[in-house]
């Protein structure tokens, strides 16, 4: 399920942009603590705050409803789901960027609270029909299989496209893996 415009069984659509995230005082909150539990700048102490410490990344939950963004959430936490896909072409309708590695994001539950802080590890854009084994078991949905996931990614791309191009075997999908950094295995 997708996350936000940019639709897939994971991310949704493209992330929001900084200045375009409403303040959230519970968003702020998790920030707070997450970026102390990551270990992002351990040397905070001796030059200040860095600009991760500054600014809080995106806010975003997985899918298109809530439903999935807490079944997309708990694959997550259990460290089941390190990978999620969306149609670039989504991401070229509301003018968003693409996630790069290092990105980090707050990953919210179907109610919109924040529940993790992933890292992006890697990016890269493929065909639709080129989508491998690897990345579909990455995502961490159903029996893993390709076929389940090319199934349930195009019947997603088709219902919330954020485009006007329709379903295409060889429309781009940008994949991306990612990290869980927050909460730590442990914590779970």
């Amino acid at each position: 399920m997708s996350e936000h415009p940019a639709s897939e069984q994971g991310r949704g659509a493209p992330r929001p942009e900084q200045s375009d995230v409403p303040e959230n005082p519970e968003v702020e909150a998790f920030w707070l603590d997450a970026r102390i539990r990551a270990r992002l700048n351990p040397a905070s102490g001796y030059f200040g705050p860095g600009v991760t410490e500054s600014l809080p990344p995106p806010a975003w939950s997985f899918g298109a409803t809530p439903e999935q963004a807490h079944e997309l959430l708990d694959l997550v936490l259990s460290g089941r789901k390190h990978a999620t896909s969306s149609a670039l072409w989504d991401y070229e309708a509301v003018g968003e960027s693409l996630p790069e590695a290092g990105d980090l994001s707050i990953v919210l539950d179907g109610a919109g609270h924040p529940r993790a802080l992933i890292a992006t590890t890697d990016v890269r854009i493929v065909p639709f029909d080129e989508v491998d084994d690897e990345h579909a078991a990455a995502e961490g949905e159903g029996d893993l299989s390709l076929r389940y996931w090319r199934e349930a990614h195009e019947g997603f791309f088709r219902a919330n496209a954020e485009h006007g191009r329709g379903f295409s075997e060889q429309m781009p999908v940008v994949l991306e893996r990612f990290e869980l950094l927050v909460p730590t295995r442990a914590e779970r």
